[in-house]
């Protein structure tokens, strides 16, 4: 592979070293199903540098989708504040709408079936209506190329591909169009244990060289302290921050971490963290929700 280079050469021609800041500033987000407030946020603040890997765990219900969603614009927020790049980005008074700024790789796959890998691929950048077909059809080729050659299979329908596969290419899709975050509500969660290896070391490396800021949302504690600079440990619901853990760990990241001492101290704390919060949902008796 040539150190995938090439996964966003095109596509960060002349785009600013910084871009990719968020800050998410006491945001609540209240749902009125048939007349009842269900807070799902409760005054959620949290912080994340230009290029950097947070994951947010919790118990189910905790709101972690609820805050994919707003940050992605498919969502409104009650209260608060959502910057990108410290430009306010979403308020009360401002709706949020989705941007190519932000783009989201959902637990659900979300491939078109009736088209190949490169329409795929290309399909946004077709869609705004401002790169030449030729133009996108070469980007695309070139980032099918960069991610361990999937350019060979750049005609081939999604049903022919394995589910690993098929999510490599929807990351693809999503780099294409240059984002400054990138959104991934559990991309792996219905994998088995060895694509989930193979996926964890194809994010880390598209994240080493894309530089690109994540948010990931995940159950898995173990995946999320693999991949991730932070861990967020929501609350349950009403979910706010409970801890925030810096994940001291080298990279590039290697399986043989995960027996080290460091690494086993860092799961006992967020296990701990997140056990505690499930509990107190199971004894309220709460319901799941996004």
């Amino acid at each position: 592979m040539r150190d995938m280079l090439d996964l966003n050469s095109a596509a960060a021609a002349g785009k600013p070293a910084a871009a990719g800041k968020v800050s998410i500033r006491n945001v609540s987000k209240i749902y009125d199903p048939e007349g009842a407030r269900v807070v799902a946020l409760d005054n959620f603040s949290v912080d994340f540098a230009p290029g950097d890997f947070l994951a947010i765990v919790g118990p189910s219900g905790c709101g972690k989708s609820t805050l994919l969603n707003i940050l992605a614009g498919f969502d409104t927020l009650t209260s608060g504040e959502v910057y990108l790049d410290d430009k306010l980005l979403a308020s009360v008074d401002r709706p949020l709408a989705p941007g190519p700024d932000r783009v989201v790789v959902f637990q659900q796959g979300a491939l078109f079936p009736w088209k190949t890998v490169l329409d795929n691929v290309t399909y946004g950048l077709m869609k705004q209506g401002r790169t030449p077909r030729a133009e996108a059809e070469a980007r695309g080729i070139e980032m099918l190329k960069a991610s361990g050659g999937l350019d060979r299979i750049a005609k081939s329908f999604p049903s022919q591909l394995s589910s690993g596969m098929q999510r490599r290419v929807e990351i693809i899709r999503a780099l294409i169009n240059d984002p400054k975050v990138l959104l991934l509500d559990e991309p792996f969660r219905a994998m088995d244990t060895v694509n989930k290896v193979t996926m964890h070391r194809h994010l880390l490396d598209i994240f080493r060289i894309s530089q690109k800021t994540i948010m990931f949302i995940t159950h898995d504690l173990e995946e999320a302290l693999f991949l991730a600079d932070r861990v967020i440990v929501m609350t349950t619901r009403p979910g706010t921050v409970k801890l925030d853990i810096k994940v001291d760990l080298p990279r590039p990241r290697t399986r043989e971490m995960m027996a080290s001492d460091a690494y086993i101290a860092l799961k006992e704390r967020t296990v701990m963290a997140v056990r505690e919060e499930a509990q107190k949902a199971f004894e309220r008796g709460e319901k799941e929700m996004a």
